[in-house]
């Protein structure tokens, strides 16, 4: 048997209820780089805390090295409310001890930003005290580092600077890595072999996730896939890898033809042109339009208050203002605050609106005191001009809104003529055109606190924009599957027969007729589980029940804000396979940017109060935020071409209204830096030349469709008749010649749009 530096043998641990372990043997070496995948429940959180000696085996042992050192992020920090962040995760470093290294400043400064480090750890959110503790870890030097779910409440930017430490934290030969995450990008960027923890045992492979994948469904074939169901979804997850996923920087390591043969099969992910229809015929051709929309909330140091009460958005708000503060020089203590490897910035702005209502649904939802706004329409000044902070101001002071002893006597519903309403503060959208059509499917990147859940509720209509207009067809049927569990909570005292009972018996999925029980099946339920009230649900369990509900409810437009927390990468799999065949339009907002590119066709970043879309994924995002970086981190106004989908539109990164995915504006803004390409269209050309591309493939597709027809002819018709057999050659050849002009001409229209 093998030395490890730390490892277990012939380890058993059983729980009240579960076996974890039977048995095992398997260990790490220096150099290891293991990513550690299996479904919940099955011991991979246990299996670190067996190595870190918090707890025991029932038989066996755990080996360690001698003066080995173990650092393990745990999914419970152990951070003390009581102590400061600079305590806590500096653990008492002062500003020219971690500054002064290169390596613990971009720690501090990537993971920490904005943080005033004498603020308590008790009154961090969740995700700030996750990202102390991850600081807190990585500020030391291990022989072994153990990270239990670090991609957790991290956004796109911070997951992608993380997998670049960890990958360079040391040099071949050294160091140990163990990885527990869902985050499948994050364990093929990272890792170099994987465990799969499962049924008691540990299984190890060779290579990261993509070759796990490939080993796994070869496993299951020589085995006689004694899991069927769960062969299937692995294979198709393997068929989107191989067929070239956006999220992948490399290669796969992995031999294609090999890959190729065990995919050979399974069908494409999705017929989008199909889903594209069925989604028209349920929708109509108007789905969500964002027409010229600004969301502004007014200061809270003003008065104002983020509408919801969102505590962490609050949280991330405040934060966001004090690091540019510091960037500016306005904040009292400069150095109490961390400087942000990369801030996005913080916008600012200001609107007057006219408001002859004081239930005005716009200030409402800009967090405007409606109270102080009511007295002074009450006034009946005509030329007022309001500032709603000068009113707050006088509220905050003691003050009555107006020294006019006769508006404590005026009728409450009193009516005058419009006041003009100066309201100023965060700006979240800024004058943001977004055409949303039937069957589109967008994807929603952003730092924490950029907006993207504000978003959300202005296209789902329960959030007024404080500018623009929303306009949302009659046929549209929302359902939002929200970060929270909140819909839940009423049910809790229910068992999951009691709530499945309130839906229809059976529905149509993918072409056959299923029960809800069968779906919940397909969930992961088992069917004994159909009497457990959903309080007793894990958390996991209730993520996927909230899904199986929303998709009961039978919804046209799909919103979902992190849908993939507290699943694994087998429920993530399964999630995928049932949107994948879900016929309405979707909108995913992720920081998990393997999901977010699979379940989703374009993808979009929220960013400056705008929203732009990405023509190259996520990778575009992360190009945008690096050149942001090298440039003083301003990010280039300077707008990206749009390809959207035929017959929808997209978002336009200026505020300039889109139809087609084409920018108004564009050409003027060409023109105007000097910098395009000749050969390069814009404004209508470009309009139509992606009208074009578009029509180009829904012909090629019917081209390709009436070949395999006169192909299946040929092979069925009489040998003997060869006038019949050149005719339909004759044909044959006629569609491959249309074909290949038409790939041409796509070809060439492509370069141009690029």
């Amino acid at each position: 048997m093998p030395t490890y530096d730390l490892g277990l043998e012939h380890v058993s641990l059983s729980f009240a209820t579960k076996t974890v372990f039977t048995d095992v043997t398997q260990g790490v070496f220096e150099g290891d780089r293991i990513g550690i995948v299996g479904r919940n429940g099955d011991g991979k959180s246990t299996l670190l805390r067996l190595l870190d000696g918090d707890q025991e085996p029932d038989s066996g042992r755990v080996t360690r090295r001698n003066g080995l050192t173990f650092g393990m992020l745990d999914q419970r920090d152990p951070l003390d409310d009581n102590a400061t962040l600079r305590q806590a995760a500096l653990e008492g470093r002062e500003d020219y001890e971690w500054a002064a290294d290169s390596r613990s400043r971009e720690i501090v400064e990537a993971l920490l930003g904005g943080l005033s480090l004498e603020t308590t750890i008790g009154s961090l959110s969740g995700g700030q005290r996750r990202r102390a503790d991850l600081a807190r870890l990585l500020l030391r030097d291990w022989d072994i580092l153990a990270l239990d779910e670090p991609t957790n409440h991290l956004d796109v930017v911070t997951i992608h600077w993380l997998a670049e430490h960890l990958r360079q934290r040391w040099s071949a030969g050294q160091g140990a890595l163990l990885l527990v995450t869902h985050d499948r990008w994050f364990l093929d960027e990272v890792c170099e072999s994987m465990w799969e923890v499962h049924d008691g045992v540990i299984d190890p492979f060779e290579g990261g996730y993509s070759a796990y994948m490939l080993q796994r469904v070869e496993r299951d074939r020589q085995a006689g896939v004694r899991e069927e169901r769960r062969r299937n979804l692995a294979r198709k997850e393997l068929a989107w890898l191989s067929r070239g996923a956006r999220a992948r920087a490399t290669k796969q390591k992995f031999h294609v033809k090999q890959a190729n043969a065990l995919i050979s099969d399974v069908p494409p992910l999705r017929n989008t042109l199909q889903l594209r229809q069925m989604a028209t015929s349920r929708l109509g051709k108007q789905v969500v339009d964002l027409l010229d929309v600004t969301q502004v909330f007014q200061d809270r140091a003003q008065g104002g208050a983020l509408p919801g009460g969102d505590s962490a958005a609050q949280a991330l708000e405040v934060a966001s203002d004090a690091a540019s503060d510091v960037l500016s020089g306005d904040s009292p203590a400069q150095m109490d605050i961390v400087p942000a490897l990369y801030a996005e910035p913080v916008l600012k702005g200001s609107l007057d609106l006219d408001v002859d209502d004081a239930d005005d649904p716009r200030l409402a939802d800009a967090g405007v005191a409606l109270d102080a706004v009511g007295a002074a329409a009450v006034n009946g000044d005509d030329s007022a001009h309001l500032d709603v902070n000068d009113v707050v101001a006088r509220n905050a002071s003691g003050s009555d809104a107006s020294d006019n002893g006769d508006i404590a006597s005026a009728d409450s519903d009193a009516t005058s003529a419009a006041h003009r309403v100066h309201v100023s503060g965060r700006m979240i959208l800024d004058d943001v055109t977004w055409l949303i059509g039937p069957g589109d499917r967008f994807g929603i990147v952003g730092a924490n606190g950029a907006g993207k859940s504000t978003l959300l509720r202005i296209i789902d209509g329960t959030l007024t924009p404080t500018a623009g207009r929303v306009n949302i067809g009659k046929t549209v049927k929302f359902a939002v599957l929200s970060q929270r569990l909140d819909e839940l909570e009423k049910l809790n005292a229910y068992k999951v027969k009691e709530v499945l009972s309130r839906y229809k018996p059976s529905y149509i999925v993918d072409g056959k007729e299923v029960t809800p029980a069968q779906l919940m099946e397909r969930l992961g339920f088992e069917s004994a589980q159909l009497m457990t009230p959903i309080d007793d649900l894990s958390g996991g369990q209730k993520r996927r029940m909230q899904l199986l509900l929303v998709l009961l409810d039978e919804p046209n437009v799909l919103i979902m804000d992190e849908p993939g927390n507290d699943l694994d990468t087998d429920m993530l799999a399964v999630m995928e396979d049932l949107l994948d065949t879900w016929p309405g339009t979707l909108i995913v907002v992720s920081h998990d940017r393997y999901l977010l590119e699979r379940v989703t066709d374009q993808q979009f970043a929220l960013i400056g109060g705008k929203v732009r879309h990405l023509p190259g994924g996520v990778d575009d995002y992360l190009a945008m935020i690096e050149a942001a970086q090298l440039g003083g981190g301003a990010i280039s106004p300077k707008p990206s071409k749009q390809s959207g989908s035929a017959g929808s539109g997209t978002a336009g990164s200026d505020g300039g209204a889109v139809s087609g995915g084409v920018m108004a504006g564009n050409s003027e803004k060409a023109e105007s830096d000097g910098t395009e390409n000749d050969d390069k269209l814009t404004g209508k050309a470009f309009h139509d030349a992606t009208k074009r591309i578009s029509a180009i493939e829904r012909r090629l597709a019917k081209l390709e469709e009436g070949k395999a027809d006169i192909e299946s002819l040929m092979a069925a018709h009489d040998p003997s008749d060869f006038q019949g057999l050149n005719a339909l050659n004759q044909e044959l050849n006629g569609v491959q010649e249309e074909t290949e002009a038409l790939e041409a001409e796509w070809m060439e229209l492509s370069e141009q749009v690029e």
